[in-house]
């Protein structure tokens, strides 16, 4: 007997073919995919593999693919896809490697059809050829593409990308030899399965990994790409060169995006992280979603419209174990809540502002504004037209600076070049940021202690090293519950001694090769470097057991209420740097959420500054893994032989394919063993030194091509 999932309903308003509608799946799932007819869909997952139909008001579980008591690592999905020549037919890409198709069509239980097991590691997506039945492609982990006949026991073609990871793989709708390939270094590569040596066109899409790739179902030249820099891009390939022509801006990194059908400017989007939320985007509005689906309660990890030619349904797999089928007409719509009106001044002081017509033309007995008057102008949306599908699709964001010298950044610049974060004891890093920032004349990073001085400003000394703490102050720190009338005396030794203490003792040699090292945290430095001749203070903490009164009682409080009030400020330099220098003392008591926008917010403004140095010091310093992978992705450099103008496939100075050499020096005519610098217009270079002296005197270049290159 069939078993029947666990369906609740959602009636849509004037559903007709279709209602929003759930059922709870054994686990979750990483992809769906569905029958041409658009009667059934599959989830598959790591530990779930099972097809549903697709009824009125309900989903109802059809088969259960997963045979066995102890189904192999095949059945363990990363993506599946279901052809849309073939109902009968399937494919799977396991994290195991291997590359599944599944015939339906069989009598027997177990509907495994072909098994690859060519790629080394795990397979993140297969693709059928449009047109072709036996045609299927394969993107894997291993920086590989193979494309299968699955008539035929092996694959016919094998494709290197020349990089670490294919993250998705799309077949052309438009050109037959064609299919596109993202890349975890950020590139998009286009291949004709002709031509399996060498890719057609390759282009930079995004800052970081691609994570997914899709081709326009009726404007075929276009190709949409999504990546983990929150952005997706729409591309179009039918120029020489590809030409970005849309980019929308997301809040978390895009995992899949998907065209929607009969809708030119429509695509969905959902987030591999953090956003459970699935996006309906129009590409002309970038910066606020046409609709919003919010059903899922953790992340959405496949999206599919149900039919190619009706864009009112579409269905979804998530992490939380669920499949939902969402109606377009019950979507939340971001635009209707956003704020019509908007307000600003200008450079000398007048004021524009924007507003609908209704409330400008409500009052009858406003005046209007003579014509001749053009210091406050008006400005109305024109009145919207019933038969028009998306209106006022334009957004523009204005940006007024000022050359003022008060508007200047360059204490960003200098305090972030001046501050120390890591390499000494804690309250050297102290003493000298607080320097820095005297120096600089930044009041607010070095506060003196004022009595009269309340709230948020005056702890900031503590921290810095320029208030002067009195006696009740260390009685405080030092004792949680003191008596007005016992009198204290500080103790030579907080716990009793279980052996005579040496004048210099040896540190143990871990520690000491931390400290020796130039990368050592403030928290590291700080507890390799404490002696017992140490005087007392409350900065530099010179007995690790008044860390510990601290942090609780008095500590953590105070620094967790100043970095609220630098970050509300919008000084995230002052935040960030708190949270590197303090380290534990402060980091367990700041959620991690926060921290990673501080951060982002932090190392962006120093790489717009460009000030790569500091912002790759900050990253690596970092605790949050959101941030520590900003330094994890691919460094990897792929040339080409400047004789035979191919990939230089192997480690060495010789091509593999026309065995020259391929860091001859221009020059000197020797083999470049260290750094080697080339001209990017005609691509002959040498050594540093030598390329540097020939073009002092010279603007031709010295392997006589003809071309005038120039040393900047």
């Amino acid at each position: 007997m069939e078993k029947m999932a666990r369906v609740t309903t959602a009636l849509g308003s004037n559903a007709v073919s279709g209602r929003t509608m759930f059922c709870h799946l054994d686990a979750p799932s990483n992809a769906i995919s569905v029958c041409r007819d658009a009667a059934q869909v599959v989830v598959a997952g790591r530990n779930i593999f099972k097809i549903y139909a697709i009824e009125e008001d309900q989903f109802v579980e059809k088969l259960n693919l997963r045979v066995g008591r102890k189904p192999s690592l095949n059945f363990s999905c990363a993506d599946v896809m279901w052809h849309q020549m073939d109902e009968n037919l399937l494919a799977t890409a396991a994290t195991n490697g291997a590359v599944v198709t599944w015939n339906l069509g069989k009598p027997c239980r177990n509907k495994q059809d072909q098994l690859f097991t060519e790629h080394k590691r795990t397979v993140n997506k297969v693709c059928f050829h449009p047109t072709e039945v036996y045609m299927l492609l394969s993107g894997s982990q291993d920086g590989y593409m193979k494309c299968f006949d699955l008539r035929k026991k092996e694959s016919v073609s094998t494709f290197s990308g020349q990089s670490e990871s294919v993250r998705d793989v799309q077949f052309s709708i438009r050109d037959y030899f064609t299919f596109a390939a993202s890349f975890e270094n950020g590139n998009v590569q286009l291949w004709d399965i002709r031509r399996p040596d060498r890719y057609e066109r390759m282009f930079t899409a995004h800052n970081g990994p691609v994570f997914c790739c899709d081709w326009h179902p009726d404007d075929r030249g276009w190709l949409a790409t999504g990546g983990r820099d929150k952005m997706v891009k729409v591309w179009d390939m039918t120029t020489n060169k590809a030409k970005e022509i849309y980019c929308v801006q997301t809040i978390a990194s895009v995992a899949r995006v998907k065209w929607r059908p009969e809708r030119k400017y429509h695509l969905a989007t959902c987030s591999m992280m953090v956003d459970h939320n699935i996006y309906v985007w129009d590409v002309r509005r970038p910066y606020i979603p046409f609709a919003t689906f919010e059903e899922h309660k953790d992340v959405t990890t496949g999206i599919v419209w149900r039919h190619l030619h009706d864009p009112g349904f579409l269905l979804s797999g998530s992490k939380d174990s669920t499949l939902y089928q969402h109606m377009f007409k019950d979507a939340t719509r971001p635009v209707d809540k956003a704020n019509p009106e908007g307000l600003c001044f200008g450079l000398f002081g007048d004021l524009a502002f924007a507003a609908k017509e209704s409330l400008m033309s409500g009052d009858s007995n406003r005046k209007p504004y003579g014509g001749g008057d053009r210091r406050y102008p008006i400005f109305f949306f024109k009145k919207p037209d019933p038969t028009e599908q998306f209106a006022n699709v334009s957004s523009v964001l204005n940006v007024y600076e000022t050359e003022m010298e008060n508007n200047r950044m360059d204490w960003f610049v200098k305090t972030a070049k001046l501050y120390l974060l890591s390499g000494k004891p804690f309250a050297e890093l102290c003493d000298h940021n607080a320097k820095v920032a005297k120096d600089l004349k930044r009041p607010q990073m070095n506060t003196k202690k004022n009595e009269e001085t309340e709230g948020s400003e005056g702890p900031a000394d503590y921290l810095f090293g320029e208030a002067d703490l009195d006696d009740d102050d260390l009685y405080t720190m030092e004792h949680d519950n003191p008596t007005e009338d016992a009198e204290y005396v500080l103790p030579q030794e907080a716990f009793p001694l279980r052996h005579e203490i040496v004048d210099n003792p040896s540190a143990p040699e871990h520690l000491q090769d931390k400290a020796d090292s130039p990368h050592v945290s403030g928290n590291e430095a700080e507890t390799v470097s404490l002696t017992p001749i140490e005087s007392f203070s409350l900065i530099s903490i010179a007995h690790p057991q008044y860390d510990s009164n601290l942090s609780p009682s008095f500590f953590s409080p105070v620094v967790h209420e100043i970095l609220q009030y630098y970050a509300e400020q919008g000084d995230v330099q002052m935040a960030v740097s708190m949270l590197i220098v303090l380290g534990d003392r402060i980091r367990k008591e700041i959620d991690e959420l926060t921290q990673e926008h501080l951060y982002t917010s932090y190392v962006d403004l120093l790489q717009r500054f460009e000030l790569w140095n500091v912002s790759n010091e900050v990253i690596k310093l970092s605790t949050c893994s959101a941030i520590n992978c900003l330094n994890q992705a691919s460094t990897t450099l792929h040339i080409n032989c400047s004789n035979c103008k191919r990939p230089m496939s192997n480690k060495g100075w010789i091509c593999d394919r026309c065995h020259q050499c391929a860091s001859i020096c221009a020059v000197c005519h020797h083999v470049v063993k260290g750094l080697f610098v080339w001209c990017q217009g005609c691509s002959h270079g040498g050594h540093l030194e030598h390329i540097m002296k020939w073009l002092r005197t010279k603007s031709q270049c010295p392997a006589g091509c003809g071309h005038l290159c120039e040393y900047t």
